[in-house]
């Protein structure tokens, strides 16, 4: 028999708690750097040990579910993107890239346009790689050089390129949240991705349009010395992300190009100098690596004590209440994106959020007469939503770590993951795109 218990949630609520009241009662306070006052990872330790004393079984079996939790392969795979990614971005903002980028791609694109043009280029990147991790890792750094080139905020702007990326993550077919969305609904991929488009279109168009009216007063300082040749990792990366390499070896190649271009180009910089600088970057993911373990087994201790399938069963429980299900399409499709939402705060994993929750939204889809398209569509639309905004997801706090800002105070800046929840939201209400089929 299935575990349900609203109790098994209580872990995550604890952490939350600590995480978002302190900083908000040190800020308050007016304390500097309130949200850096008791650091994620340390905040997350009342929780993890509330998360042992509720479980069952030995302290041996408690502490081996929690163990699996962090050894899951989609940590693991997030962990190693994360090294990586510190890595090559040290390496080449040590070499001049960052500045070689930030420089030469200004000097082509008019200031207004600054900020629509990272959001597009992540944009295209995610929807290629079929990652947003992959994405924000090759590109934040770039963000974060362009807003200290210019008088844009850098919250806005590397803000700007989280929202790119969730675009790619949600309408890439090749990414991982579509794939585990078409499968648990049994749909045709095709469908699904005209049904996102025809959501998450409109939504990057608003965001487009914000974006180009904030950074229309950008004022940029261009150095004219800047050598092109130091652009060439992050060309390098771009070009074999878009081509479907693998995220791990498309950073590894960047770091050992980055390194021989410094070596070759810049005075004094030797093999030691590289070495260092390598674990340079290292060191500035400790916080997001250490984090995202943490979560992983959190996540697992939450699952097994039944706190997940709690939150499907009440959302379950209250599809069911309604009258006549034909005739409220729209109660269903809400009840899909709650479930989702809900399950998404709990894991900070969208794929895995989608998969949790696939049963239960294919069962609501049946019963209220949702599309399986559709359903694929809104599940997909609303853990990216979420992923996106989450300050304890794996997108936020990479690029958090990468500029050196509070995973909090991105959320607001995340503007097109907003246009899009509130797009899909219009969506689910007009009825519109429906994803039935039209009769003939």
């Amino acid at each position: 028999m299935t575990i349900k218990s609203p109790w098994a949630l209580l872990p995550m609520l604890l952490f939350m708690s600590l995480f978002i009241g302190s900083g908000l009662y040190y800020q308050a306070a007016g304390v500097e750097f309130a949200f850096y006052k008791i650091s994620a990872p340390v905040a997350i330790l009342p929780a993890i040990i509330l998360a042992l004393l509720m479980a069952k079984g030995s302290i041996n079996q408690r502490v081996e579910h929690f163990i699996q939790g962090c050894a899951n392969p989609t940590i693991v795979t997030m962990l190693l993107i994360f090294l990586l990614a510190g890595g090559f971005a040290s390496v080449a903002k040590a070499i001049g890239g960052v500045d070689a980028v930030v420089n030469l791609s200004l000097d082509i694109i008019p200031a207004s346009f600054v900020l629509p043009g990272l959001f597009i280029m992540t944009a295209f990147m995610a929807t290629a790689m079929g990652t947003s991790m992959g994405s924000i890792a090759a590109v934040a750094p770039i963000a974060v050089g362009v807003a200290e080139a210019s008088d844009l905020s850098m919250v806005l702007t590397v803000g700007t390129v989280m929202g790119g990326a969730m675009f790619g993550d949600n309408l890439s077919i090749i990414s991982d949240t579509t794939i585990a969305a078409t499968r648990t609904q049994g749909c045709n991929m095709r469908d699904k991705f005209r049904l996102n488009f025809k959501i998450a279109i409109p939504a990057a168009l608003l965001t487009i349009i914000w974006l180009y009216f904030q950074g229309d007063a950008a004022q940029v300082d261009l150095d004219p010395e800047t050598s092109a040749i130091k652009m060439l990792p992050y060309l390098l990366v771009l070009v074999l992300a878009v081509s479907g390499m693998n995220v791990l070896v498309v950073l590894l190649t960047g770091i050992l190009v980055a390194g021989t271009i410094g070596l070759w180009q810049v005075p004094d910089y030797s093999l030691a100098v590289w070495s260092s600088d390598i674990y340079k970057g290292y060191s500035n993911m400790q916080e997001i690596l250490i984090l995202s373990l943490f979560i992983g087994g959190l996540g697992a201790m939450m699952k097994v004590g039944g706190g997940l399938d709690w939150l499907a069963a009440q959302l379950d429980r209250l599809s069911r209440e309604q009258a006549d299900p034909k005739a409220h399409r729209r109660m269903g499709e809400l009840s899909i994106a709650a479930g989702v939402a809900m399950v998404n705060a709990c894991t900070a994993n969208n794929t895995v959020a989608i998969l949790i929750s696939g049963s239960l939204a294919k069962d609501i889809a049946n019963r209220y007469g949702v599309d399986a398209k559709r359903s694929a569509s809104i599940m997909d639309i609303s853990s990216c939503v979420v992923q996106g905004i989450l300050p304890y997801g794996a997108q936020m706090l990479l690029a958090a770590s990468l500029s050196g800002l509070s995973p909090l105070a991105l959320v607001s800046a995340v503007v097109y993951c907003w246009c899009l929840g509130l797009v899909m939201i219009g969506s689910i209400i007009l009825g519109r795109p429906s994803g039935q089929a039209k009769a003939a």
